[in-house]
């Protein structure tokens, strides 16, 4: 046949039944290898058929007889086309949209966030705020924000180290102005992030030449007076009259403006304050967290942020200073190239040092180096560096509740403004969560689990807080995080938004592993706020929280899976089970508990209710949750003829799940084994699992990331790009495929998915056109030469229409195209698509039978 017969023989009358193939009026015998399915029990009611029943009983009872047979073959087409939904959208009606890649991007997403190895890490530590492994006890400074040092003179002792390991951050030069200028500097940082240390570097430059005796620099508690009001009275001499020793001093005041109940000083207080230490020729630096309470003090004439020092340099400084003390000056060197080994980067799992940090990491850096560690020891010292500010982020966080003033009657405790405690706590939990989607994502989880927490302290009164206080700023300050513009997932749709992350991989996985080991009674809230994230129709949401779920479930997975797993497993709402599922499979993912997880699907694919079976397909769509392929695939067959097939349709989605694994010729095995079965309920989930399987995008249901054979095409049909990764499988693929075109009660759903494929080459090629064409009016290359898509449909079409009753199958489908009043498909593109198809060997050979 002429390429051209195609576009000529459209404008004919169709002289057949437009909703049924061209060639299926008469039978034929199926290629070699291949079994007609029209031919099969229940679908078999050709006219032979027919015509035997009304000789056989009469006229009329054949007529009966054919209709009634004629309703049954409707009855079971119109049961394939349900079970070919997508049955994740159960929740929203029957045609309810769910974005399975958005869901498929978000779990590689919180798998990538989680999966750093640091699940089971163990620190020693041997008291709080001190780190110890081997010989090295180095103090981390793990204590709560806001309460300073005992006041008092700082030893010149202290001074000279400071000096002579003081790493000068960015801008220090312009600090030290402001203060000499206005001798009164509001200095704001995030705790550990050597703001204090640069404080006293400040004072200790502007007086060199002040008092000696009475200590030139001194910390001022701030629980001896009202805050500044009482540093003004400590620098006017207080009662004692020492006011004139104490010229050209200068004085370290560490507000705590986190304290609930506690409010930050005026602009008054401090002009008062500055004027003061004028008059006795003293300076002094207020130190403050970065917060909203103290965004006022930072934008008056006083404030000023105080940037982290340089990570590099601090470690250097450090190690210069360790193996000084050894007297080994040639290991500086190499121990730069050991800190520079990507295993030691991804062991500290942090992109920037604070200065504590750094002194740790050098000391175990010269310690390996001194013999004194051994590599292993050193990788868990690196680990450790995570946990540990993780551990000074929750530990006493709440402690300022417990011992809370009384109302003023003696009997009614005043407990105010919990939920501004507990945000940041609750901003840094969200965001190990959720880390990498969108900040409002993340910000709003928090609000949630910020009340949870509230409640859980308090449960006697309603939190409150105010509306207009939150500070992005400060958020990613005190939790370590960044920000950067990238994609969202809306409505199926990428859009380009706002995303935030931590500072490094370690710490994700060491706020989790703190909050479940340490701090027990935390459980209850977080678990509360996992079901409410659960129920996000969003999947950067809900997904996230159920890969977290997984990992804190293997940290106790009696608790995970009394209190997460099984109450969801179990649940009504499909999304609950989704969730569910995803945590099993992350549990799964840990060998440690993979034979717990394969034991629990298979007893629920056995003996469970309908809700337990459907959450254990869910599982064993993702490979993991059974012993081989092969026990997958039974247990999703158990699962989906069960019951006449109510839970065929979960069933036969996560068989084509699992042909996104390397072992996917043995789900094609086993599919055509479905097919060929005399049961009609295999034969079922086989059709169903052929036509969802051409149906399906690689990025709904690939778990690789981007950079493999099938994760570069993610845009493509599962299909053609099986077709086109496994060449070896394209005669399976067309094979399965071709029974599913001549099965009756599957006809007009694989025709549409058959239609629905060629249609997507067809925007591809089209879409292609476009970008290059953009590319010349911008003066740029680009390569492509017709669809992407194309070599897929190039490998099956040829196998599809191997004789002349699929060519003229496929001939009616492109006839059927072209007529489409809303989408037709222009001769061009019929044209290209027959070519495909049928080879120019083929066509000839077909023009010569035509003519003769």
């Amino acid at each position: 046949m002429a390429d051209e017969a195609v576009a000529e023989r459209a404008a004919e009358p169709a002289s057949h039944d437009p909703q049924k193939p061209q060639g299926s009026r008469s039978p034929k015998a199926p290629p070699r290898g291949r079994e007609r399915g029209g031919e099969r029990g229940g679908d078999r009611g050709d006219e032979q058929a027919q015509g035997e029943a009304e000789a056989h009983d009469g006229p009329e009872a054949g007529d009966d007889e054919a209709a009634e047979r004629a309703k049954e073959r409707e009855r079971a087409a119109d049961r394939i086309k349900d079970l070919t939904r997508d049955p994740l959208a159960e929740e929203d009606g029957e045609d309810g949209p769910t974005d399975l890649a958005a869901a498929a991007r978000a779990r590689r997403a919180g798998r990538k966030l989680l999966t750093s190895g640091r699940d089971f890490t163990s620190f020693d530590r041997s008291r709080i705020g001190h780190a110890h492994i081997g010989d090295i006890n180095v103090s981390l400074d793990a204590r709560r924000s806001g309460v300073a040092m005992r006041g008092g003179p700082v030893p010149e002792e202290e001074l000279r180290r400071l000096r002579r390991a003081h790493v000068e951050p960015a801008g220090y030069v312009r600090l030290r102005r402001a203060l000499e200028s206005r001798r009164l500097l509001v200095l704001g940082g995030a705790p550990g992030t050597g703001r204090t240390c640069t404080a006293l570097a400040l004072l200790d430059e502007v007086t060199r030449d002040g008092a000696g005796d009475g200590g030139r620099v001194r910390r001022f508690d701030p629980h001896q007076g009202e805050g500044v009001r009482g540093l003004v009275g400590e620098v006017k001499g207080g009662e004692g009259g020492e006011g004139g020793e104490r010229r050209g001093t200068g004085y370290l005041l560490e507000l705590a403006l986190d304290r609930p109940g506690t409010l930050p000083p005026d602009e008054m207080d401090l002009d008062q304050l500055a004027s003061t230490l004028a008059e006795g020729d003293a300076y002094a630096v207020v130190v403050v967290s970065v917060g909203s309470a103290a965004n006022p003090l930072l934008a008056g004439r006083y404030g000023m942020v105080c940037p982290p020092a340089p990570s590099q340099e601090l470690v250097t400084v450090r190690l210069r200073e360790r193996l000084e003390e050894a007297r080994d000056h040639e290991a500086l060197e190499r121990a730069a190239r050991i800190a520079e080994d990507p295993e030691v980067i991804e062991a500290v799992g942090l992109d920037d040092l604070r200065p504590a940090e750094a002194e740790l990491l050098a000391s175990l850096l010269a310690e390996h180096l001194l013999g004194s560690l051994t590599r292993e020891e050193l990788l868990a010292g690196c680990r450790g560096i995570a946990a540990v500010q993780a551990h000074e982020w929750f530990a006493g966080v709440d402690r300022a509740l417990a011992a809370a003033p009384s109302s003023g009657d003696g009997r009614t405790p005043v407990r105010s403004a919990t939920a501004a405690l507990f945000h940041p706590v609750a901003f840094r939990i969200a965001l190990a969560v959720l880390g990498g989607g969108s900040h409002s994502a993340v910000s709003a989880a928090a609000h949630l689990l910020t009340w949870e927490l509230s409640v859980q302290s308090d449960p006697d009164s309603t939190p409150s807080r105010p509306l207009f206080c939150d500070d992005p700023e400060s958020d990613r300050a005190l939790s370590r995080a960044r920000s950067d513009n990238g994609a969202i997932d809306v409505a199926g749709a990428e859009v380009t938004g706002q995303l935030i992350f931590y500072r490094g991989s370690a710490l994700p996985a060491a706020v989790l592993a703190e909050i479940w080991d340490r701090h027990f009674p935390v459980r209850a809230p977080v678990v509360r706020w996992l079901r409410l994230l659960a129920d996000d129709p969003r999947p950067q949401v809900s997904v996230r929280a159920a890969v977290a779920a997984g990992e804190l479930s293997v940290r106790d997975f009696e608790y995970g899976f009394g209190e997460l797993v099984r109450p969801l497993a179990e649940a009504t709402s499909p999304r609950r089970r989704v969730f569910a599922a995803t945590a099993l499979d992350q549990v799964a993912g840990h060998a440690s508990h993979r034979k717990a997880v394969r034991k629990v699907v298979d007893d629920w694919s056995r003996y469970g209710t309908a809700s337990l079976r459907w959450t254990a397909a869910m599982t064993l769509g993702h490979g993991r949750a059974a012993d081989s392929v092969d026990a997958a695939l039974d247990a999703l067959a158990r699962i989906g003829v069960r019951d006449q097939g109510r839970q065929l349709a979960v069933a036969s989605l996560n068989v084509v799940r699992l042909l996104t694994l390397p072992e996917c010729a043995t789900v094609l095995r086993r599919l055509g084994q479905w097919a060929e079965d005399r049961r009609e309920e295999y034969q079922d989930l086989a059709l169903v699992t052929i036509v969802r399987l051409a149906t399906t995008g690689v990025d709904e249901v690939l778990d690789d990331e981007p950079g493999t054979p099938l994760g570069d095409r993610g845009d493509w049909p599962l299909l053609l790009a099986l077709a086109v990764t496994r060449p070896e499988l394209t005669g399976t693929l067309a094979d399965l495929l071709w029974t599913a075109l001549n099965t009756a009660r599957s006809r007009d759903v694989a025709f549409d998915a058959l239609e629905a494929l060629l249609r997507s080459a067809s925007r591809g090629e089209r879409r292609e056109r476009g970008e290059r064409g953009e590319a010349r009016e911008r003066g740029e290359g680009r390569e492509g030469g017709g669809g992407r898509m194309r070599p897929g449909l190039a490998a099956l079409l040829p196998a599809l229409t191997s004789d002349e009753h699929d060519r003229q199958q496929l001939e009616w489908l492109l006839r059927r195209m072209m007529r489409d009043q809303d989408r037709p498909l222009t001769t061009e593109q019929a044209s290209a698509l027959w070519r495909l198809a049928v080879p120019a060997r083929q066509r000839r050979s077909d023009e010569e039978e035509s003519h003769g």
